[in-house]
């Protein structure tokens, strides 16, 4: 039935005027009007659909008019394009700018630079082991020259000497330390048996009638024997630490000074060898410029190595003069101390110790008291 309705609207006559307007007809009149109230009524619903925001992926939009079939709706989440943000006042389309692109500028823009700095600091650690590796090679070249006797070496005699001089003495100094701190350990035992052995005589005089004056002399000299041994071992402590502070840091700190000034006459004979090499090559432009590279090294190194040798010559005069000092000092308080004490004077054992400013340590001091610790 559908299909001969189509054919008699398809077939039927389309009345003419006299002007060659079309007519009008009464189904024609009332699809203008019924149009006429679809937009109407279309215009609102845009105002309201302008103010509460639809989602735009669920309208659609129809074409055909008014009783259009369905085959004219096109779901608009087909559509592409910017998104748009309507204003319900201005009536007008937005289009939104992407904020997620600008977040994706600034996070790339500073992994650049971390990338950057990475590597300004991984270029600065490559250009140091090179630096090193070279010096290193070159060093190793001069020193295994000097070993087998083809290569030439900076002396300086009279310095050569006196450092000799000095690693003897410390070698001598050591051994004196060495038997200084056995003859501490051996007579601070011997001073403990003399305690032990002064209390045994105490106690045997009190338990033994017969024997009670024997037994007390000699406690009471054993006591004696103890207390000046107490005395003689403050004296004693002394002297070990002082020549302990002598040889392990002055002299020490001497021999450091010394070490750093050969390694930089190693160096400063490296590079002048390396230096007299480039020079007998021939003196094109790449030659040339190797040669004044060459020089600027050699010239720093030359610098370092004099500036190292009058630190060890000024270290090498003041060590001696403190060396004299504190030797002098410390050899007539072990003569004194040791002759006091073997001869039984203890009034001349004490004024030693105040001579030289040593106080001895009553028993027990070791650990402070509790108000001390306060």
């Amino acid at each position: 039935m559908t299909d001969s309705i189509m054919s008699k609207a398809a077939t039927m006559e389309i009345p003419i005027n006299s002007n060659g307007d079309t007519g009008t007809l009464p189904e024609d009149d009332s699809l203008e009007q019924a149009a006429k109230l679809q937009w109407s009524l279309d215009e609102k619903d845009l105002q309201q659909v302008m103010v509460s925001g639809p989602n735009l992926n669920e309208t659609s939009i129809v074409s055909g008019g008014y009783g259009g079939t369905a085959e004219g709706i096109i779901p608009t989440s087909s559509i592409k394009g910017p998104a748009v943000h309507y204003n319900a006042e201005f009536n007008k389309r937005i289009p939104v700018t992407g904020l997620g692109s600008n977040m994706h500028h600034s996070s790339s823009s500073s992994s650049i630079t971390a990338e950057e700095t990475t590597r300004g600091v991984a270029v600065e650690k490559l250009e140091t082991v090179k630096k090193w590796g070279l010096n290193t090679y070159k060093c190793t070249k001069q020193m295994i020259s000097e070993r087998f006797g083809r290569g030439s070496r900076t002396v300086d005699l009279e310095l050569e000497a006196q450092i000799e001089v000095l690693r003897d003495t410390k070698r001598k100094y050591e051994n004196v330390l060495r038997l200084a701190r056995a003859l501490t350990n051996h007579f601070y035992n011997m001073v403990q048996t003399q305690h032990a052995l002064g209390d045994t005589f105490a106690d045997l005089s009190q338990k033994s009638p017969e024997l009670r004056d024997e037994f007390g002399y000699n406690a009471e000299t054993q006591k004696l024997l103890c207390k000046n041994g107490e005395t003689l071992l403050g004296a004693v402590n002394f002297f070990v630490s002082s020549i302990n502070t002598l040889v392990n840091k002055t002299m020490e700190d001497t021999l450091m000074t010394i070490k750093m000034y050969e390694n930089a006459r190693l160096e400063f004979d490296a590079y002048r060898s390396d230096l007299e090499e480039l020079s007998l090559g021939p003196r094109d432009a790449v030659a040339m410029a190797r040669i004044e590279a060459a020089q600027q090294q050699y010239q720093v190194q030359k610098d370092k190595y004099e500036r190292l040798r009058s630190d060890v010559i000024i270290k090498l005069k003041f060590l001696e003069e403190n060396k004299v000092k504190v030797m002098h000092k410390q050899l007539l308080l072990f003569h004194n101390a040791i002759s006091a004490y073997f001869a039984g004077n203890q009034q001349q054992l004490e004024q030693t110790l105040k001579q030289f400013n040593i106080k001895l340590r009553p028993p027990g001091a070791d650990k402070p008291s509790w108000l001390e610790e306060q």
